[in-house]
């Protein structure tokens, strides 16, 4: 498939964040006692399994990740809103605070080591609201600053419209906006899927240390945009 530049730096960009939401969200998946980090909709489904087993244990972690992953989006939008009334790069802003959101994901997950499902102490309430409040701020940027981009967070909504995509593809005999749009949704689910799959073996392997890919991809993120930005300036 042939695209233009800008089509091209788009995808690459949708791939490269929902491969790092797929990560992101599989490591606290399975280092959490399955918290969904990112796909609110997993939390409330497993919320309503546990309640319904007998001689279930409430799990207040999985209720404080929805008004922590809010919080995330929250504070997605008010940087964006800062950045912009004050002619600041929000994207920027935003990459960097995600960033260090993982970070103290990481720390605080190697703090709470070992963890223990019977015994959710403070680290690990800690360890998982932070994770929810950087995933908050990974959709939000989305929704507010990438609005080319299809959604990273979550791919239910994404594999609908792929396979709606899919059948225009052939309805329409392969023609070239068909072929473009059919890709916006393929990468990034694909990316995602593999990042979810990595992470699991990477957890294993390595603990919480294993998010220092997310962690080093958002540094690449920032000095591209930085990179990019400079450029713009050269050439304006």
């Amino acid at each position: 498939m042939k695209f233009d530049e800008n089509t091209n730096s788009v995808l690459t960009l949708n791939t490269t964040l929902g491969f790092l939401a797929g990560y992101v969200d599989a490591l606290g998946f399975i280092a959490l006692f399955g918290l969904f980090t990112a796909h609110i909709t997993g939390n409330l489904v497993l919320i309503g399994a546990e309640l319904a087993e007998p001689g279930h244990h409430f799990s207040i972690l999985k209720i404080l990740v929805f008004p922590a992953f809010m919080i995330g989006v929250a504070l997605a939008k008010i940087i964006a809103f800062q950045c912009q009334k004050n002619a600041r790069n929000a994207l920027l802003f935003l990459y960097m605070v995600e960033m260090v959101l993982l970070v103290a994901f990481m720390l605080a997950g190697m703090m709470a080591e070992p963890l223990d499902e019977d015994h959710v102490s403070e680290l690990v309430m800690l360890t998982g609201i932070v994770a929810a409040i950087a995933m908050g701020v990974h959709s939000g940027c989305g929704r507010i600053l990438l609005t080319d981009l299809t959604p990273t967070g979550m791919m239910t909504g994404n594999v609908t419209q792929l396979v709606i995509e899919f059948v225009e593809l052939i309805l329409e005999k392969a023609d070239n906006r068909a072929r473009r749009d059919f890709a916006r949704y393929f990468w990034p689910i694909i990316a995602f899927g593999l990042g979810a799959l990595l992470a699991a073996f990477a957890y294993v392997r390595f603990g919480f240390q294993a998010l220092m890919l997310p962690i080093a991809m958002l540094f690449v993120l920032v000095c591209v945009e930085k990179w990019v930005r400079c450029e713009a300036k050269k050439l304006a």
